[in-house]
């Protein structure tokens, strides 16, 4: 081989290299793309989850609020039952015996019964009895 082929041999070589190199080089960039492409769908989706997360968040503390509010509601409605019934056991007696006036009862039936002083007993069949 005399050195005209040689230097021919390494300049298609060389060229050969330069070749393979220019295409690593264009396939790198390719998926360097795609990967830059890749992190920014990424991105995006991590993005929109936090932003759901950041509702329920929101929402969960709303839910929290409005069950406090809640529990506060039913406190109340169980003192106002709680007194209601306090009241009914006053007033019990008296109910107790106006219904005993309308049946016919008499002044000691009514202070037996109920547990009525005489003066109460006779305001209760003054106030309810005689009604026919």
């Amino acid at each position: 081989m005399d050195e005209r082929s040689l230097l021919l041999l390494s300049g298609l070589l060389l060229g050969v290299v330069v070749v393979a190199l220019v295409a690593v080089l264009l396939a790198q960039r390719r998926l360097a793309k795609q990967q830059m492409q890749q992190e920014s769908r990424l991105d995006g989706r991590i993005g929109k989850l936090s932003q759901q997360l950041t509702e329920y968040q929101q929402s969960n503390i709303r839910m929290g609020e409005e069950l406090i509010a809640l529990r506060e509601k039913i406190n109340q409605l169980e003192h106002k039952q709680q007194r209601l019934e306090q009241q009914d056991v006053q007033t019990m007696p008296y109910n107790q015996a106006s219904r005993l006036v309308n049946m016919g009862a008499s002044l000691d039936d009514l202070m037996q019964a109920c547990g009525l002083s005489r003066s109460e007993a006779e305001l209760m069949l003054k106030l309810h009895g005689n009604k026919g």
